[in-house]
């Protein structure tokens, strides 16, 4: 059985000749995207910006269907609600934003909790109303700047790692590439409107760890060959590493792909966004990886001399060894 190579060997692209094209097209990018985020804003869920949660139980139930549920509230227009299980599994809880009006109207969030278990009880005789709990806006503010103090941290340390493991050059490089990734799928959301909860916030964390790592990758490889190649000029190296790099980048990718793409179109509507910013963190971390991590080492003035002070009598040994091969 032969074995199959999305990327054929000894692929070599230029892919640094459009290192000044693609970063205009990533600043504007950017740019873009903050104005969306200041001017649209973002869809905030129930998690962020508070709400009314329903607890139920269905006694006479082993288990309960949550997408029939969330089905019959959504004929109620209330807007999409949250609906997890929690405890038993035919213990479950509702989550949905305040209706419009609630702040000048207290009660219209009380009728919303009355009309909504109404219906549960009509479709479900077995539906026992545990408790109405609202979800002050006071809360939901404390819970989004916890989700931000949370992203900013995560971004920081990795940062921090990246200049430890490597250099100073490196974890520039790393921040910037982690700031352009957010900063895309943050437009997204704003520019689409989707809703932005905590699982959006799990999705963000999930793509700063898929940038870290794909942009190890691709550093640890430049440090292999900045050690190999001293002489080499710093763009030729980049891409010869990107290329060296580029099946490993392309299976992973794809995988993640395939898997997201199956959760977005099959998977249940209350996970949309998790895996739509997930799609869009797999293609931005790959395109930053090439086109701002490793033209930052470029800017930077990155040299195998500053990375490695001198030739040392092991890599001068390795150098003459390849050289007369």
């Amino acid at each position: 059985m032969r074995l199959l190579k999305l990327v054929p060997d000894h692929t070599n692209i230029h892919f640094l000749k459009w290192q000044w094209p693609t970063t205009i097209i990533s600043v504007a990018l950017m740019v873009l995207s903050w104005v969306l985020i200041f001017t649209h804003g973002l869809n905030l869920g129930v998690d962020f910006k508070g709400g009314q949660m329903i607890r139920v139980t269905f006694t006479q139930s082993a288990t309960v269907s949550t997408a029939q549920v969330r089905s019959e509230v959504e004929s109620l227009g209330f807007g999409e609600p949250i609906i997890q299980t929690y405890g038993a599994p035919n213990e479950i809880s509702i989550r949905l934003g305040l209706p419009e009006g609630s702040d000048k109207n207290p009660a219209a969030a009380e009728a919303m909790a009355k009309t909504v278990s109404a219906k549960l009880k009509a479709d479900h005789a077995d539906a026992r109303i545990d408790g109405v709990d609202s979800v002050s806006g006071k809360v939901s503010g404390e819970l989004w700047t916890i989700a931000i103090k949370a992203l900013g941290a995560a971004a920081l340390a990795i940062s921090i790692f990246i200049w430890y493991r490597f250099e100073w050059q490196f974890g520039v490089g790393a921040l910037i590439s982690l700031i352009h990734d957010v900063t895309l799928v943050l437009g997204l959301f704003a520019i689409t409107q989707m809703e932005f909860d905590l699982t959006t916030v799990a999705a963000i964390l999930t793509v700063i760890g898929y940038s870290l790592n794909d942009t190890i990758v691709v550093y640890d490889r430049i440090r292999e060959n900045l050690k190999k190649f001293r002489k080499m000029p710093l763009p030729e190296l980049l891409d010869l590493s990107v290329n060296e790099t580029l099946a490993r980048t392309v299976v992973t990718s794809g995988t993640m792909l395939i898997t997201l793409l199956a959760l977005a179109l099959l998977g249940p509507k209350v996970i949309f966004g998790f895996s739509a910013a997930l799609i869009l963190g797999i293609f931005v971390c790959t395109y930053s990886s090439i086109y701002a991590a490793a033209p930052m080492l470029i800017w930077l003035k990155v040299t195998p001399s500053s990375f490695v002070a001198t030739e040392s009598k092991l890599d001068r040994q390795e150098r003459l060894a390849r050289e007369q091969r």
